[in-house]
């Protein structure tokens, strides 16, 4: 009697791992416990804490597939060609996934490049930036006249408004904001920083939009975010050329008929 309690026990010992990998069993066909971690990590991915309640929810998705696949199973839905080509694709987009987020794991960006990179970036904005209006006009008899209403006491930015073709602009008087000299055309950004703080060109400025009449209201050293600010997304710009680049190298390898 005493031998056969003990072998009782064993078994029951024994089966609790095997009952622990599973979360449940329906019809007799166990649900692994596995699919809860890779539904939980979907889950973490997306932003969302895995609280008690949605581990629960997680579960009771899982078992309810399973009693769905089953009755597809039984059906023969498994066995159409329409399914057969959704498997597929869903595989090819799982391994294709796996593949992009190996490379990237074994090309990981450094806090190397991403300084680089923002030095880069630095270099081509740095400088000065200008806060210039524009009046916008298609003749030069017509820039000279605004001109000369201008030097009568007549105000930039109320002329502007009236006269300029460029209707971004002029509806705000002529303002463009800052900006950087490259921003604008050669010929317009070469006249703009000619001029100083206050001045207006005194002359009609010409170029393919037509004739300009331009004054700086004021100049300042360029504004660049700081590293920090910006450095996640230089670290997924950098990330996602560095891909793009992985895979126009695949395809040009590919033997393609």
């Amino acid at each position: 009697m005493k031998k056969q309690m003990l072998s009782a026990a064993v078994v029951a010992l024994m089966a609790v791992p095997a009952f622990a990998q599973n979360i449940a069993v329906v019809n007799g066909k166990p649900v692994p416990s596995s699919r809860v971690e890779v539904l939980k990590q979907q889950v973490e991915a997306s932003g969302r804490p895995v609280t008690p309640e949605v581990l629960a929810q997680i579960k009771e998705e899982l078992i309810a597939r399973e009693i769905f696949m089953q009755e597809a199973k039984k059906r023969g839905l498994d066995a159409s060609e329409e399914y057969k080509n959704q498997l597929e694709l869903a595989r090819q987009t799982i391994l294709i996934r796996q593949l992009f987020a190996d490379f990237q794991k074994k090309n990981a960006v450094t806090d190397a490049d991403i300084k680089a990179e923002y030095d880069k970036f630095a270099a081509a904005n740095g400088g000065k930036e200008y806060r210039a209006r524009h009046i916008l006009v298609e003749k030069e008899g017509e820039a000279l006249a605004l001109i000369a209403d201008i030097k009568k006491g007549a105000k930039f930015e109320d002329l502007a408004k009236k006269a300029s073709k460029d209707p971004g602009s002029g509806a705000n008087g002529g303002d463009l904001d800052w900006a950087a000299a490259g921003s604008y055309v050669p010929e317009f950004s070469g006249a703009m920083t000619k001029l100083e703080k206050g001045q207006m060109t005194e002359t009609p400025v010409k170029s393919q939009f037509g004739y300009h009449i331009i004054r700086v209201d004021d100049v300042r050293e360029a504004q660049l975010p700081k590293l920090e600010e910006v450095k996640p997304q230089i670290s997924q710009q950098l990330q996602q050329q560095r891909l793009a680049k992985f895979q126009e190298e695949l395809r040009s390898k590919a033997k393609i008929q």
